[in-house]
């Protein structure tokens, strides 16, 4: 296999964000579980543990049935609740009707269940989690003086974001509007602001997979069933709107991910882009085929992805080797312009004193997959260190 020196990479790398007219995030799973959430397999199997012992036997029958049908070795809770909804979806939630032996009013239940017990986990470790890097982070992006629209796509539940940024007294947008009870507003994502909008500076954040603090408000003598987000909640009252399908049941769920997914399509067409992914397995199809897509569509976009494991960078191969302006880059190796290639650190022509920032010397690895190294390399080789860490500090 062909090397590449990681000091000439990581100089280009530096100079795209030096000269970059626009960059976005895409984060994925792995973003968070830098702070100490659980991993999908993780969150499966401590959400199922806290249902019941009935719903523990549907949800074993479940996971069954999907072994058999599909050939899984291992199914997550977004397996599960996939296959949950299909049944709330076909049976319409009656208790007379039913599928797989499992009728439509349990999977109702089971539903709801699952949902709530993803809350309990994920909020658990929330409270725990230290946002101070997540903070910096924020603080960099939004220290960015650029004439661009910054914005973060997530699939991720948790709250650590929308924490840091208000720690951080960062404005920004989710699609929400509203004061007592926001609502989404698919109309409010489908325009770019301008130089003149007064919220053309906000970050924007798009979890396409939905929120812990979403819920489904129901109809009531003053307004139709809606989806709301509460602000910081410990017990949710109504049925929680997360989303790790791609099949979604009725309008309520489809509105917030179709205007999420159409938005990403814009912004990923509309010129000259840095995306940068971090955390994301690329097991979503759906989301993959947006990317690649504005990829052929759009040679101005140029997409980075960066991996935690040498076996996330084996899945983005095929892709890798098909798109030009694609690159993945993993502990050992990476993939740019088609080709792929194996780390060297070769200081013999062209020293780096900041090279701890990204290559671990003892095991000869690239760490930028790792979200936190990320925030370090991002803030390091800004030149606004101490402006970022006044304002990430600031109680």
């Amino acid at each position: 296999m062909e090397t590449v020196n990681i000091i000439h990479h990581m100089n280009e790398f530096r100079n795209i964000l030096s000269y970059a007219t626009n960059i976005g995030f895409f984060f994925g799973a792995g973003t968070s579980c830098a702070f100490g959430l659980p991993d999908i397999m993780s969150l499966t199997v401590e959400s199922k543990a806290s249902l019941s012992s009935s719903q523990q036997i549907l949800f074993d029958k479940i996971e069954t049935s999907l072994k058999d049908l599909g050939g899984k070795a291992k199914v997550s809770i977004e397996d599960i609740l996939n296959y949950v909804r299909q049944i709330r979806e076909i049976t319409q939630g009656r208790p007379d009707y039913d599928f797989s032996g499992i009728s439509g009013d349990e999977a109702v239940e089971l539903d709801k269940a699952i949902c709530k017990a993803v809350f309990d986990v994920i909020k658990e470790k929330e409270a725990k989690a230290d946002v101070s890097d997540i903070r910096r982070f924020m603080a960099w992006y939004d220290s960015a003086n650029r004439g661009f629209v910054k914005e973060i796509y997530t699939t991720n539940y948790d709250m650590l974001l929308e924490m840091a940024m208000e720690a951080n007294y960062t404005s920004y947008f989710d699609g929400f509007t509203g004061s007592y009870e926001p609502f989404f507003s698919p109309e409010s994502i489908e325009v770019f602001p301008n130089d003149n909008d007064s919220t053309s500076k906000w970050l924007r954040l798009w979890k396409i997979h939905g929120s812990l603090n979403w819920m489904k408000k129901e109809s009531s003598t003053i307004s139709s069933e809606r989806i709301v987000r509460i602000g910081k909640i410990d017990t949710p009252i109504n049925e929680l709107m997360i989303y790790p399908s791609k099949e979604k049941y009725n309008l309520s769920r489809k509105e917030p991910f179709i205007a999420y997914f159409d938005r990403m399509k814009q912004y990923l067409q509309r010129g000259e882009l840095v995306f940068i992914c971090t955390g994301y397995s690329f097991l979503d199809q759906h989301i993959n085929d947006i990317i690649f897509n504005a990829m052929r569509q759009n040679k101005r976009l140029y997409v980075m992805v960066l991996c935690y494991l040498d076996d996330q960078v084996d899945t983005m191969s095929s892709y890798a080797t098909a798109h030009m302006n694609l690159c993945v880059m993993g502990p050992t190796r990476m993939i740019a312009n088609g080709i792929e290639r194996e780390w060297i650190y070769d200081e013999s022509t062209d020293a780096d004193v900041g090279y701890k920032l990204y290559w671990d010397e003892m095991k000869k690895e690239f760490i930028l997959g790792d979200f936190r190294k990320l925030i370090e390399f991002l803030i390091e080789n800004s030149g606004r260190k101490s402006m970022i860490e006044e304002i990430a500090n600031e109680k």
